[in-house]
């Protein structure tokens, strides 16, 4: 439960309900540490910040979001994977909250 004060916000939940609001906090708070080109195609950012990203996201999954994306190391590679997974939802839920 320590964890949980620690968030800078809420983590990404296994039913990917709240995929759209932590995309958009985590873009927000990775580029305000300097890490927002770690996510975006074509980057060339170093190796330090590619992990300091990685623990970054990381820290802002579900514990069951870790351990499937436990073999995922770029943070760009990450985006992409959870983007896949959950960017359809809000093609389901947008209509429903209009």
């Amino acid at each position: 439960m320590a964890n949980i004060a620690k968030l800078e916000f809420v983590a990404l939940n296994i039913s990917g309900k709240n995929y759209p609001s932590w995309k958009l906090d985590a873009e927000i708070h990775l580029d305000a540490k300097g890490l927002g080109n770690t996510i975006k195609n074509g980057n060339e950012a170093s190796i330090q910040d590619k992990a300091k990203a990685m623990i970054f996201l990381r820290h802002h999954l579900h514990e069951s979001l870790k351990a499937e994306y436990l073999t995922v190391k770029d943070p760009q590679e990450l985006r992409i994977n959870l983007k896949d997974r959950f960017d359809h939802l809000k093609t389901v839920m947008l209509p429903k909250a209009r």
